[in-house]
């Protein structure tokens, strides 16, 4: 049944469709996920027109998530294996449209090549920045670092530390609600738009928070935390298909 204005799609751990034609082929791995609490009041103004904050339990989170990505790849070309490939580290919203889809909305997208920079910029109209970015792994521990180039704000830092730790087998719901997102909430040229994607069930570890030192979140118009993330997550990484876009307009629910 497709979801009414007063009914958001549930929250799956699959993707609730398909795309078979995707527009977009890439992988995402070694991606450590922080999620801090925020009230969706903070963050509704931030968000893109025709969508509004995400909940559980009537608390919306802002998200910062660190991950190589790799080998982008246009509609079923080969993924390109230099220029598709490099580190990128995102600040993230929680958002859902009229049409109940469940989504993100990004406040920046931090990312090593600058060429998917500009691209991501004209293109897409999403926030990307270049910056100076590693991803060092030592055993079961990762570190994250990225300094912003350009555009700015020039300097805006993260260097992010953790050990991975078990596999989650069963995940709660909030670790489940800040993963299982299957579509991208933005505006291209004045209009909402949604982009879906797909990608096998997340393999999560939970994960200990070793590090943290960043002003991404301020950079992008949130409140400093007041404390550690409420979530700290890992995953090995999955292959990601993204379909076509849709406009995302509508009353959101409720």
């Amino acid at each position: 049944m497709s979801p009414t204005p007063s009914s958001p799609e549930p929250v799956t751990p699959d993707p609730p469709r398909d795309e078979p034609k995707p527009l977009l082929t890439q992988s995402w791995l070694d991606l450590a996920f922080l999620h801090w609490a925020v009230d969706p009041a903070q963050v509704a103004p931030l968000l893109p027109s025709g969508t509004c904050p995400d909940t559980l339990d009537g608390v919306t989170y802002v998200g910062m998530v660190a991950f190589r990505m790799h080998r982008i790849g246009w509609l079923r070309l080969p993924g390109l294996p230099y220029l598709g490939t490099f580190p990128e580290t995102n600040v993230r919203l929680y958002s859902v449209d009229g049409q109940g889809r469940r989504g993100v909305a990004f406040r920046s997208l931090d990312a090593s090549r600058l060429l998917p920079v500009v691209v991501g910029r004209t293109a897409f109209r999403l926030p990307y920045v270049w910056s100076r970015m590693a991803i060092e792994r030592d055993g079961g521990s990762l570190t994250y670092t990225s300094r912003r180039r350009w555009p700015g704000p020039r300097g805006a830092y993260s260097r992010i530390g953790l050990r991975i730790g078990e596999r989650v087998e069963e995940p709660s719901a909030l670790e489940h609600f800040v993963t299982a997102r299957w579509g991208m909430h933005s505006t291209v040229f004045g209009h909402p738009t949604f982009l879906p994607n797909t990608h096998p069930r997340w393999p999560l570890h939970r994960a200990e928070l070793t590090e943290c030192t960043e002003d991404l979140l301020t950079a992008a118009g949130l409140s400093a935390p007041a404390g550690d993330p409420v979530s700290v997550l890992y995953s090995p990484g999955v292959p990601v298909r993204f379909g076509r876009p849709a406009r995302a307009g509508g009353i959101p629910p409720g």
